[in-house]
């Protein structure tokens, strides 16, 4: 899954980047509103954290513009995290398509658990967990269980199997895996999908009995599914 963050506070925005990462999310960052305005406009996110208070053009407006723009981007959920937080303002921002609103200060806890709920929300299911043979993912907590244990993955891996467990029965294209495990800064190009595809392979073989299998179809993209027992 990947965030904007949209803060113009560094500290705040490397301290909420690092604390998402952890959560196994891609995070990409912006310090202003025209930046954040021109990211929104050509590329897709799960999910924006928008601070109100920003340089160039404020919060309210980035938000304003993303919802008139039309088409899948503007339905992109909005976090409003602002110390603004004053109730005109708050209906304000709701009015204009906010899905939801945390006042600074805040727990990073709170902020954690609404955004799971908003991208399980974006995601047209309110499940927690999804399942493929032996293989779990559960959205509240963000973890992957395979055979009964917990599944070690690196933040990429997990990017991975994420976007292929939620989508079951659906081929991922090699393009929205990358949109989804990368962010814009990273130097990788389209092949590195590859060898993440390769290494989670690798981890999903280890369970023999429900296990389950990442499946490439050329030209279309990458299944998950369970795999067939041997004869």
């Amino acid at each position: 899954m990947r965030i904007l963050l949209v803060e113009d506070h560094i500290e705040l925005s490397h301290w909420l980047s690092k604390a998402l990462r952890d959560a196994h999310l891609t995070v990409e960052c912006a310090v202003n509103g025209a930046d954040a305005d021109a990211l929104l406009h050509t590329q897709d996110y799960a999910l924006v954290i928008l601070d109100l208070t920003l340089p160039k053009m404020d919060g309210l407006d980035v938000l304003r513009r993303l919802r008139a723009r039309g088409g899948a981007r503007a339905k992109t959920p909005v976090m409003i995290l602002t110390a603004r937080g004053g109730l005109e303002e708050r209906v304000q921002g709701l009015n204009l398509g906010a899905d939801d609103y945390l006042a600074k200060p805040f727990e990073l806890a709170e902020l954690e658990a609404r955004v799971k709920a908003l991208l399980r929300r974006s995601q047209g299911s309110e499940a927690l967990v999804h399942q493929c043979g032996a293989l779990s993912f559960d959205t509240n907590t963000r973890m992957f269980a395979y055979g009964g244990a917990a599944l070690a993955l690196t933040p990429r891996e997990h990017a991975v199997l994420e976007a292929l467990i939620t989508r079951p029965g659906r081929a991922v294209s090699k393009e929205k895996l990358f949109d989804e495990v990368f962010a814009l800064a990273d130097d990788a190009n389209l092949d590195a999908i590859e060898l993440y595809i390769h290494r989670v392979r690798k981890k999903l073989e280890r369970v023999q009995e429900g296990a389950a299998a990442i499946t490439t179809l050329r030209g279309i993209g990458y299944l998950l599914q369970p795999r067939d027992p041997a004869p």
